[in-house]
Formats: C-alpha cells, structure tokens, sequence
C-alpha cells in the first residue's frame, strides 16, 4: 500500500494463487519464461534475498526491507506475509505485508510509522484487532499492468475474511500528485481521482480493488518527491463481518457520489 523503507509459511492461511502469464513492460528486460505460473504465496525465509532484490528494483534511491526486518514479520504474523513468486526457482516478483490492530488506538491523521510500529509490526494485535493494516504492497515494473497487483490485494483480502476481521485499511500513495500540486489541494486532487477526472496510479487501483477513501493524510511518508508526502487512508469493508454502522459512521467527504447514494442518503441530500 505504501513504502517509506522497503522494509514459513503458516499452515493456518497459505494461499497459491495462479495469476496467469508474464509479460514484459517496455525498458524492462522481457520475460522469457511466460509459461511459468506466477503464484501468491506466504512468505518463507528464504524470500528474503528476493524480497531485497525486488524493493531495489522498485524503488532504487530507498533502502530494502533487512532480513532481520522480515524475520521478525514472519515471527510476529506468518498469516499476514505475501510474495507473488515466478518460475521453477520461485523467483519474487511481488510481495505485500499486512498487520492486525485496534483502530481504536490510533488516529484517522497517523502516519506510516505509528501504524506500523516503524516498520517492525510490533503493534500487532489479533486479539484485540478487527482491522487489517496493509504495511506495504509492491510488484515488479516488469510484471506491472497484468493482475499480480490484484493478486496480492485478493490474498489479503481472503486473509481478513478467514480471520472475521471487520475491514482492511491502509494509506494509498497518491502517486501522481506531484504533477497536480501547482494547481489544486492534495483533497480535491483526491476527490477528482475518486470521480475519475483524474487517474493516480496507486489510488485509482485501490478504488478498482473495492476501497474507498476515508481521509487525505498529510505526511504520512517521509521524503517521497511524488506525494509530497500525502496518501489517502483507504478502506475495504468485509461484507461477512461488517454491520450497518461501519456504513454508517464513515466520513463522506471522499465517497464516490454512487455510494453516498446508496449508503449515505442523508448525506445526498
């Protein structure tokens, strides 16, 4: 969902999914193997090295994720780790981490590091929690533009439903916004994402994912030339779990006029 700093298998939630055939995006190396199946999986220590090799392919100027970082969100929720694996050596091409916490401990404004305990996951809390975080969630530029985005998300989308868990949350890059910033507030830069006058390369997938944008959060990352610092805390809502409240007590500023509408009609008027 996010980076600041790109930071086995558990038998209760493993997911494979297939997501089809490579492909290769132009000034990427193309990918030859394209019959391989390309699998999201719980991530194993042996991911680590791939993991780092996949952050620097993502994002070059920020330092990886370390081995003692992983390790310890694999001994902390085995559950929440994902990789997207390719080919017979199980080479990563896509990974996303996730943690469970009380909302009610935080604020709508937080910023990466309080949702995530800076990186270390160590404010996990499944007893007590009903809202999965999503820490980070990054794909290969060679792979992007083919569903493996979708993969991951799907994966922990399944992991909230299997948990019972109320919702999945977490803060949307707004990606794009440097090219906006001139002329409109992080906002309204928002709010026309939302209605589709503008695409964000990381909102706008999360809306097609099924969230829908709680708040615009000010500094939620740290020196990020394409944000400027700003992301959208997003919000899927698990229909097994939820109850007509957690409709209801949404903000709707940033709501899609549709669903207004269809939840909100007080607000419509």
């Amino acid at each position: 969902m996010s980076l600041t700093c790109c930071s086995g298998r558990s038998a209760e939630f493993a997911v494979e999914v297939p997501v089809g055939r490579c492909y290769s995006a132009p000034g990427y190396p193309t990918m030859t193997t394209a019959d391989f199946e390309i699998r999201v999986r719980n991530t194993q220590s042996g991911d680590f090295e791939g993991i780092g090799d996949l952050c620097g392919r993502v994002y070059p100027e920020t330092c990886p994720w370390s081995p003692e970082q992983l390790g310890s969100h694999l001994r902390i929720f085995p559950d929440g780790q994902f990789v997207a694996v390719h080919g017979d050596e199980d080479r990563v091409v896509g990974m996303s981490s996730s943690v469970i916490i009380k909302w009610d401990h935080y604020d709508m404004f937080d910023d990466w590091d309080e949702f995530t305990a800076k990186g270390t996951l160590a404010n996990h809390d499944a007893e007590h929690g009903h809202t999965l975080y999503g820490v980070e969630a990054i794909v290969d530029p060679a792979m992007q533009g083919h569903g493996l985005g979708h993969k991951l998300v799907q994966a922990q989308k399944t992991l909230a439903a299997a948990k019972g868990l109320w919702r999945m949350r977490g803060g949307a890059r707004l990606r794009d916004y440097h090219h906006h910033a001139g002329r409109m507030t992080a906002p309204d830069y928002v709010i026309a994402v939302v209605h589709g006058q503008i695409v964000d390369h990381t909102l706008t997938f999360h809306l097609h994912e099924g969230f829908h944008v709680l708040a615009v959060v000010p500094h939620y990352l740290t020196d990020d030339s394409e944000t400027l610092g700003y992301a959208a805390l997003v919000e899927w809502l698990n229909p097994d779990a939820i109850e007509p409240h957690h409709y209801s007590d949404r903000p709707t500023r940033f709501l899609h006029r549709d669903v207004v509408r269809q939840h909100h009609p007080q607000a419509s008027r």
